[in-house]
């Protein structure tokens, strides 16, 4: 991050924090060679991870399952011209565990599309980072509004 770019860099628990209250965030990841981005719902989970539901014939799962994906939430004011974006970098994995899986059931993320048979995807949170702009000022004071 360009340190004169009217930024302020998060901290990785301020990123976890911002996560942990966003809604809905979006999976980055390749298909057919190609970047492709989906909105999800998901929570945090133990150390970090962020975790998906989704269903198991899904073409989400199939991609992603063993690949290094981004992810990302964020919240936006824009007449306040303020906001803020966090990404999590890492390995996401389709939980095989049962017992795993009849954990997520109860405690991880709803569904808003019912499916029959749901998998759980865990990303890894390996690189953390996230930016903020509060009330459209910069770093050199300047009001943007």
């Amino acid at each position: 991050m360009n340190p004169n770019d009217g930024f302020r860099e998060l901290g990785r628990q301020e990123c976890l924090d911002r996560l942990g209250g966003a809604p809905i965030g979006r999976v980055v990841h390749t298909r057919d060679a190609l970047p492709a981005v989906l909105p999800v719902i998901f929570c945090l989970d133990a150390e970090s991870a962020v975790v998906l539901r989704t269903s198991a014939d899904s073409e989400l799962a199939r991609c992603i399952d063993g690949a290094v994906v981004a992810f990302e939430a964020d919240a936006v004011d824009a007449a306040g011209h303020a906001g803020w974006s966090v990404v999590v970098t890492g390995l996401a994995l389709v939980v095989s565990d049962p017992a795993e899986h009849d954990r997520l059931s109860r405690t991880g993320p709803r569904s808003w599309v019912t499916s029959p048979h749901d998998v759980f995807i865990r990303i890894d949170a390996e690189l953390v980072t996230g930016r903020e702009l509060v009330g459209g000022r910069t770093l050199y004071g300047v009001d943007l509004s």
